[in-house]
Order: structure tokens, then C-alpha cells, then sequence
């Protein structure tokens, strides 16, 4: 899918066990961000992030090395230097390559991990409204706590705004309004 002259990937992820990843699909803006000359990408993408109402940013190497996800909060990653190779959706998910520019929009719940990175490394991360994230590792989740999850991450909003167009975000509005998990 393109949108001004931007290319926007998506993927689908199903529960993975205890993982509930998400009815809404992964986005990856493709040399979504730009920065103009003299400016650091670092500065460009948390610029774009901030004026789209993603906030509570952080500036790292990138993802935690083991799988992942968080109940409270969607997310956006920003690659402002060198590359990172994650895997989305759990233990046999996809493995995408991000590059400079490259942007990943993760709905609540949907597993990821830092499966490599070159050493110059450095992303911009951020949180629709600036929401508090927590920390939900895969191995260690329990039954109990993947339900109540399930159940938080269900009640989340829909952010108003794209991170990196800040268009509405139609792909996710669109979405079906369930994948097979009862609440």
C-alpha cells in the first residue's frame, strides 16, 4: 500500500500461545521518516513522532533482546541509525530488516524482539499520548496474566493520529473487531 509516495507494509498476527498479539495489523513505514539537511535523523523522527501526538519518547539501540510485549500501550519504533533485524509475533513469527527512515507501528500486544543489530545502531521510540508502557515477557507470562492482558489491551483506543503521517489510522479503524479471543 502506498500513500503519498510513501510504501506502508502490514502484518497480521494471530495469539501465539499466551501471546495475544493483536487484531490490528503491524505497519512498517518504509523510508517513512526523512530528515532534511544538517538535521540528525534521530531529531527528525522524534520530531514527526512528537508533532503526531507520540510521546513519552526514548533514543536506544534498539529492542530488548528477548520476546516481548506490552498491555498498556501501542507503540512506534524509529530506526535513526544503522540497521535491526526483530522478529514480530512470537517464537516463529516474521523477521523484518529496518533501515534508516524505517518506522514500525506495534498494536498492544503484539510480541517483538532484537534478533541482531548492527553496532551503530540507535532507535526513536514513542507511545500514542505519551501512555505509560509496561513489560510483558513471553516465557514468563502466565495463563492468569495473558487473560487480563487480553482484556487490557482490548479496551485501548485507537490512536487519533498516524506516527508518521498523522493521518487517521484507518488500517487499524478498519480492522475485523476480533481474531477468536473471548473477553
Amino acid at each position: 500500500m502506498a500513500e503519498h509516495g510513501r510504501r506502508i507494509e502490514t502484518l497480521s498476527f494471530k495469539p501465539n500461545g499466551k501471546v495475544p498479539n493483536s487484531r490490528f495489523p503491524v505497519l512498517i513505514h518504509r523510508a517513512g521518516i526523512k530528515a532534511p539537511p544538517g538535521v540528525d535523523m534521530a531529531d527528525a523522527i522524534e520530531a514527526t513522532f512528537r508533532r503526531h501526538d507520540w510521546l513519552n519518547n526514548w533514543r536506544e539501540l534498539g529492542v530488548y533482546d528477548y520476546y516481548h510485549f506490552h498491555s498498556t500501550t501501542h507503540e512506534v519504533l524509529g530506526m535513526a541509525r544503522g540497521s535491526i533485524t526483530l522478529r514480530l509475533g512470537g517464537e516463529g513469527g516474521t523477521v523484518v530488516v529496518l533501515a534508516p527512515g524505517d518506522v514500525v507501528v506495534l498494536p498492544a500486544g503484539t510480541s517483538h524482539t532484537r534478533l541482531e543489530n548492527s553496532p551503530d545502531s540507535h532507535m526513536v521510540g514513542g507511545y500514542p499520548e505519551g501512555r505509560d508502557w509496561d513489560l510483558i515477557r513471553d516465557e514468563e507470562v502466565t495463563e492468569a496474566e495473558s487473560r487480563a492482558a487480553i482484556k487490557l489491551i482490548g479496551s485501548l483506543p485507537i490512536p487519533a493520529r498516524d506516527p508518521v503521517t498523522g493521518e487517521p489510522m484507518t488500517l487499524w479503524r478498519d480492522a475485523p473487531r476480533t481474531y477468536g479471543i473471548q473477553f
